[in-house]
């Protein structure tokens, strides 16, 4: 039996996979407060099955990776290699095929902006999930999401006398003084030119563009000037 989703057909056991997935996130993350709660999942899977039907990518592949992207997260675990672990064999668990299992953990494993360390996604599927995770990094759910982060991490709005950081290992891009509004300088404002697909940059133009937008009005509201 086959299944119609919104975006692409799968089998019955593809949608008892994809389902038991989603159960296992929401009980991970259903408390998340950093802006990689559920709801940024649920974006994220939206936007992958949109790109991948557009790209010819294996869409269950990238629906099964954008879904679990954030669990083994190191922003957001303790041990982020006993979460990979634990992940692993959940996977294995889950009837999933050994090479479809192997993908989606090599997805998760490198498709995390790290400062100036971009390693590319070896696959059509990776590039997938990682535009959508990127997309919804910017835009206007981007800023709502920065400035959640920001409050989670305990960092100020703005601050002209930080300066924004540049060429940076992960280490120094996960750690230092850093404010909501440099993080569209040291990310965001990138992320639109590291869009792996061509569906995927024709969304971007028009998020990249409403945060400049956002930045210019910012800028005058903190001068007093509007």
């Amino acid at each position: 039996m086959i299944l119609r989703d919104d975006a692409y057909i799968k089998t019955e056991e593809q949608e008892r996979i994809a389902l038991a997935a989603e159960a296992l996130v929401k009980e991970k993350l259903e408390r998340d407060s950093s802006g990689h709660d559920w709801w940024h999942i649920y974006r994220v899977v939206q936007t992958t099955k949109r790109i991948a039907v557009q790209e010819g990518a294996d869409a269950f592949v990238c629906e099964l990776a954008a879904l679990l992207h954030d669990v083994v997260d190191e922003k957001l675990n303790a041990d982020p290699a006993a979460a990979q672990r634990e992940l692993e064999a959940w996977l294995t668990a889950s009837g999933a095929p050994g090479v479809q299992v192997q993908h989606v953990l090599e997805i998760i494993s490198t498709m995390s902006f790290k400062g100036g360390a971009r390693p590319p996604m070896r696959t059509l599927e990776g590039q997938v999930v990682q535009d959508a995770d990127r997309l919804d990094a910017i835009g206007a759910v981007g800023i709502a999401r920065v400035f959640a982060y920001s409050g989670w991490k305990g960092r100020p709005i703005h601050d002209p006398s930080v300066t924004v950081r540049e060429h940076m290992t992960e280490a120094e891009y996960r750690a230092g003084n850093d404010t909501a509004i440099n993080h569209f300088y040291e990310k965001l404002l990138k992320l639109k030119e590291l869009m792996n697909t061509a569906y995927a940059r024709q969304l971007a133009e028009e998020r990249h563009r409403f945060m400049e937008q956002y930045l210019e009005q910012f800028y005058a509201e903190w001068e007093g000037e509007r």
